[in-house]
């Protein structure tokens, strides 16, 4: 059985997005809903790894630094002015879709094994996950202009 190899990207993957949230909300403080927000949305990350341990202990989990890869090569250093708040929002966002396909992936084994604990962790964490997705797209949306059109 694969699902090792899903649970430790899940593992990884909200480590990795926790780190980028916080990252977000410190490079970014100026800026009150990202600070506060990114800081909910790192403790609802931390929330999902602490969920997995459960089914890690009863399916096992593979390691793997793909999720951190991907965190270190976008947001390496933190950035400052509108631009760079619009790039980090857009490559936190691809973190957080990277997971959401992970989790809709365990969701799928969960429904193929008819683990009920499973399948229950896996439609809650992927649904804040998609709400994740929502809110970095809506802050996108408010930024771009900022950052395209008045910045210099």
């Amino acid at each position: 059985m694969k699902l090792a190899v899903y649970i430790g990207l899940l593992h990884a993957g909200e480590q990795a997005l926790a780190q980028s949230f916080r990252q977000l909300a410190d490079g970014h403080g100026d800026e009150p809903d990202v600070y506060h927000l990114c800081h909910t949305l790192a403790q609802q990350c931390d929330e999902h790894e602490q969920r997995l341990a459960p089914i890690v202990e009863r399916y096992g989990e593979q390691p793997d630094a793909e999720p951190e890869r991907f965190r270190l090569e976008a947001m390496s250093e933190s950035r400052t002015g509108a631009l760079a708040l619009l790039r980090d929002l857009q490559d936190v966002r691809m973190l957080v879709s990277f997971v959401d396909t992970t989790w809709t992936v365990v969701k799928q084994g969960a429904l193929a094994l008819r683990d009920e604990e499973l399948l229950a962790v896996a439609t809650d964490c992927e649904s804040q996950t998609k709400l994740q997705q929502d809110w970095l797209l809506t802050r996108i949306k408010q930024a771009a202009p900022q950052a395209l059109l008045v910045t210099s």
